[in-house]
């Protein structure tokens, strides 16, 4: 017999989790920190502009000077392809994110989507705060979402941020209670039909 299988997708990763069509084939999933990804839902102004600098002034020149953008020096993540970067940072315009671009049909995709998901967002994360994950994840209409936000100093992790859940000093504290509820979605039916939405209040 096959195993089952899951997924835990990181910011961008969350997103795959949402537009694939392989998506069909999971258990369960984890989205961590994903979050609809339009500047405007950032709410502090001086990150706001840094994000907004680094998107459509900075990124652009690199492009068209090195035919990519350094994302690990702009604070990004990961070097990417100057394609990929123009249609991301155009996105990032988007009072919804992708979910306003005709070309992708991301609503359609997300719809889709019927599992088990845990939508997880910290409160130190600049990016992915609750107003932006809330948006992206109430396009899961079909799936059953748990949506934690976590007090980083009320859990006791030390600082997450946007980058930090994989680390291993937050992991030792947050990745239990990940790998439980992973556990207990296998132990439960798989679903059949149009499980309900259901958007948690909280635990902090």
């Amino acid at each position: 017999a096959s195993l089952p299988l899951l997924a835990v997708g990181h910011s961008v990763g969350g997103h795959a989790i949402g537009l694939s069509a392989g998506t069909a084939h999971l258990r369960a999933a984890v989205m961590v920190a994903a979050h609809a990804g339009s500047t405007r839902l950032i709410s502090r102004a001086g990150e706001r502009l840094k994000v907004r600098l680094i998107l459509r002034v900075l990124g652009p020149l690199a492009s068209t000077l090195l035919g990519y953008v350094p994302g690990k020096r702009l604070g990004l993540g990961e070097d990417l392809p100057a394609g990929v970067f123009r249609e991301w940072s155009h996105w990032t315009t988007l009072p919804r994110y992708f979910f306003d671009d005709p070309t992708l049909g991301a609503a359609e995709r997300f719809s889709k989507q019927q599992l088990p998901i845990l939508a997880l967002g910290f409160d130190d994360d600049p990016w992915a705060n609750p107003r932006a994950i809330d948006l992206l994840v109430s396009y899961l209409t079909r799936a059953a979402v748990e949506r934690r936000q976590i007090d980083p100093n009320a859990a006791g992790s030390g600082p997450v941020g946007h980058m930090g859940f994989f680390r291993s000093r937050p992991g030792a504290v947050l990745w239990p209670a990940v790998a439980d509820w992973l556990a207990h979605a296998l132990d439960a039916p798989r679903a059949a039909g149009r499980p309900p939405l259901s958007i948690a209040a909280g635990n902090r």
